[in-house]
């Protein structure tokens, strides 16, 4: 995987349990996953009144059509920067969670996700990374889609341009995105990380209930 080189001293801080790299990927590595992901033309659309509308591509699609992205998920570069950055040792979340590795489309009027939080249905710690591989408004700059995280009892805008790397705890950081807007269009590379990927099987049961929201039924059988 190419990425942007960070040394040991250089990751950001991770105290408020949130940090952000601009230009995470080289260039050429960038654009090449945005091709990947703009040849995704199927999305799973979901809507839960009051909570979210958008669109997603589940992790078992991308092992199939997007072999790439999911190649770079499962890095040891990855990995290794993301645990630099959170200062603890994690892994890839396993192959029957759709959110392993997804992506995110926000391009109907509209499309959100309410104030809430990650659910963590594993053992040990759970990371969402993100990568926003496009975010655009009809004017040529970015979309007024906003990411919005809850910090020491404040509202705090992440901005998301693309190809800049978003990692937050979100069982602790409560966060949602605004609606955006009709001409625009924001698409997002989600992935997910833990210190300990087991889980009970109460956990097991919440997490394809919970996956159902988002990549319809046939996430029980995962």
């Amino acid at each position: 995987m190419q990425t942007q080189r960070l040394d040991t001293g250089s990751a950001p801080t991770f105290e408020s349990r949130l940090a952000v790299i601009d230009a995470i990927l080289e260039d050429k590595a960038f654009e090449k996953i945005r091709g990947d992901v703009e040849a995704l033309v199927d999305t799973e659309r979901s809507y839960l009144p009051a909570h979210k509308k958008g669109g997603t591509v589940a992790y078992s699609t991308l092992r199939e059509r997007a072999p790439n992205l999911v190649a770079h998920y499962h890095s040891g570069a990855f990995s290794r920067l993301v645990s630099r950055i959170t200062g603890i040792a994690v892994h890839p979340t396993p192959l029957h969670d759709e959110s392993s590795c997804s992506v995110l489309f926000y391009e109907k009027p509209g499309d959100h996700i309410g104030w809430h939080y990650d659910h963590n249905f594993y053992r040990g710690r759970h990371f969402t990374v993100l990568i926003p591989m496009v975010n655009r408004g009809p004017a040529g700059g970015l979309s007024s889609a906003r990411l919005m995280a809850k910090q020491r009892g404040r509202d705090m805008e992440i901005a998301t341009p693309p190809n800049r790397l978003i990692v937050f705890e979100g069982a602790k950081v409560r966060h949602r995105v605004t609606p955006i807007a009709e001409g625009e269009r924001r698409v997002v590379w989600s992935m997910t990380y833990c210190t300990d990927p087991r889980n009970s099987a109460v956990q097991g049961i919440a997490r394809r209930v919970k996956d159902t929201a988002f990549f319809g039924w046939r996430s029980l059988w995962t």
